[in-house]
Parts: C-alpha cells; structure tokens; sequence
C-alpha cells in the first residue's frame, strides 16, 4: 500500500556520537522524500561533528573520526538539510523521542530556527510498539519479511523505515492511510518539548515535567520564581525546550501589557 499524502513528508535516520539531545552531534543523516504523487527524493550526508566519537559508538554504527575528519560540519550542511524537510511532515523509527528532538538542537545550533507547527510526526517505532513490541530488524522480517543488512547505517535503517510503514498500512485495516491520524497513533503524551521537561495539562497549558516544580504551571512558576527561568537558560538543557520556555514568558508578558 502507498502512502496516501497530502503534502510531502521525509522520513529520516541519523547516526550520532551518542543518545544525549543536548550534547550529541549528528555523524550521519539520510532524507527519503516522500511526494504525494508517489516520486522520492533521497540524500544521504556524512557528518564531521567537531568531536570525538566514542569507540563504543563506533562500534554500533561503524562510523569514526577518520571516516568523517573531511566531512562538511553540520553546520555547513544546515541550509540544504533544512531547504529538503521544509513543508514537509517527519517520519522515522524512534523519530518523536530521539531524532526529532536531535536534529532540533542541531538547527537551532546552526542559527535555523525549527518547530513542529503545521506538519506532523509519524513514528514508525510506536505503531509497531503498540502492534507488536519489537526492533527494527525484527519489525522488516515481520511485515517485510526481508533481513535487514547493514543495520545501523543511517540509509538502510531509513529505507527499512518507509518500508516497514507501508507494510504496517496493508498489514492492519484499522490504520488509516492519513499522515496526521498516523501521527496521532504513534504519539504518546504531549509535550510542549521534544525532550519532556514541559508537558501540557488537561487545558493545554504548560506545566513543568521535572523537578521541585513537576506539575505546576510553568506561568506561575515564573511570577512566584523569576530566577528559576534564569537558570534553565543557563544551565545544560536543550536549546528547544529553552526555546519553548522562552516563547511562554513573553506570551505572558504581552498578555500583560494588554490587559
């Protein structure tokens, strides 16, 4: 079954020096463009991350310093990675709590801003989760039943995932061909964040996930404690969940000034 879109998504792997959102950089990312006329584009870019990769990293995805001491910096590479995913919906396997997350502070970094506003996420990993519990080796024998070679390369991982969905649609009829009911299926709680430090309450206000303040509004936590905003843009959290906490102050302000 083919994806039935009504504008373009891309899905996407990236292979990193680590699973740390803030501190981690990407060493290799692959695109597959997804058009709603059914035509693909597809780009894969090797990374120089500007520091070491860990030898036990390595060992998952093969990639080390040598092979990507030449390579364009991601920040060199920002423009075109965000000129191909731009207007279009995401789709990857893990992609909701690791590689959307990443490839955020990675932009961000690069002085591109980034958000989800307008487009949705489907994430492959979830609709098998809830279907059937298992990876992503595991789920391409399952639906595909093909063996997954090359398993941890960005561009075989994100091939695998593309096909792994269509299979998911023709496998299961009460998934809908539709991005955003996919992308509502394969999410799991909301957060204002990638990372999960700002949920959303019953009536869709921000509340701290995290902390002495788990579970107050993040508005109130601001009026009863300015310094507390001071810290969390000083200390080592991810540039979009600052971002987030940025854009709810000055909500606040201006609804201030206007009332």
């Amino acid at each position: 079954m083919e994806l039935n879109l009504k504008k373009p998504i891309c899905f996407f792997d990236l292979e990193t020096t680590g699973v740390n959102i803030s501190k981690d950089r990407i060493v290799e990312i692959s695109v597959l463009k997804i058009f709603p006329n059914g035509t693909q584009e597809s780009k894969t870019w090797l990374v120089n991350p500007e520091m070491p990769i860990p030898p036990e990293t390595t060992a998952v995805h093969g990639i080390d310093d040598a092979k990507v001491a030449n390579e364009p910096t991601f920040k060199q590479l920002a423009s075109k990675v965000n000129e191909m995913i731009k207007g279009c919906d995401l789709g990857g396997f893990n992609s909701n709590r690791f590689d959307i997350p990443l490839l955020a502070e990675e932009l961000l970094r690069a002085g591109l801003d980034f958000d989800m506003k307008n487009r949705v996420a489907i994430d492959v990993q979830t609709i098998y989760h809830k279907m059937e519990k298992r990876t992503l080796s595991a789920a391409y024998k399952f639906y595909c039943d093909k063996d997954l070679d090359n398993a941890h390369s960005a561009e075989a991982d994100t091939m695998a995932t593309y096909e792994v969905l269509k299979a998911q649609l023709d496998k299961y009829p009460e998934l809908e061909n539709d991005s955003k009911f996919l992308a509502e299926f394969s999410s799991r709680k909301q957060f204002a964040d990638f990372a999960g430090f700002i949920a959303y309450d019953d009536n869709g206000k921000e509340v701290f996930s995290f902390g002495k303040h788990k579970g107050k509004s993040v508005e109130q936590v601001m009026e009863e404690e300015p310094g507390y905003f001071g810290w969390i843009q000083n200390a080592d959290f991810p540039l979009y969940t600052k971002k987030v906490l940025t854009a709810v102050r000055l909500r606040k302000l201006n609804n201030s000034l206007n009332l």
